[in-house]
């Protein structure tokens, strides 16, 4: 499996990005699918999970509410909607596909990764 994310940019406090991540493959909905964000100087973090059949989601105890996961199996991508940024979700954001297709918040179980995308929010 490939994964492409992309969807990052620039954005004021406040306002509102879509991370999209596109996998290969034709088992899309076999897979449990994460989302994971690194800022400078830390360690890499778990933001969003969702199962395979896209019914079951997770989040982190930082961004519930204000995210929100979603998968469309029909085109392979995971999607991550991110309303109401603050300056601290600055970070490189990865999305990351497990052979499971349960949600996983973990690092470790997760298969592959994609490349990352910077996501900058200005106070």
């Amino acid at each position: 499996v490939q994964l492409q994310a992309c969807g990052g940019g620039l954005v004021q406090a406040g306002g509102s990005l879509r991370l999209s991540c596109a996998a290969s493959g034709r088992t899309f909905s076999n897979y449990g699918m994460g989302w994971f964000r690194q800022a400078p100087g830390k360690e890499r973090e778990f933001v969003a999970a969702v199962s395979g059949s896209g019914g079951v989601t997770y989040y982190a105890g930082s961004v519930k509410g204000r995210f929100t996961i979603s998968r469309d199996n029909a085109k392979n991508t995971v999607y991550l909607q991110m309303n109401s940024l603050k300056p601290e979700d600055t970070a490189v954001y990865y999305c990351a596909a497990d052979r499971s297709p349960v949600v996983v918040t973990h690092e470790a179980p997760y298969d592959y990764w994609g490349q990352g995308t910077q996501v900058t929010v200005s106070s």
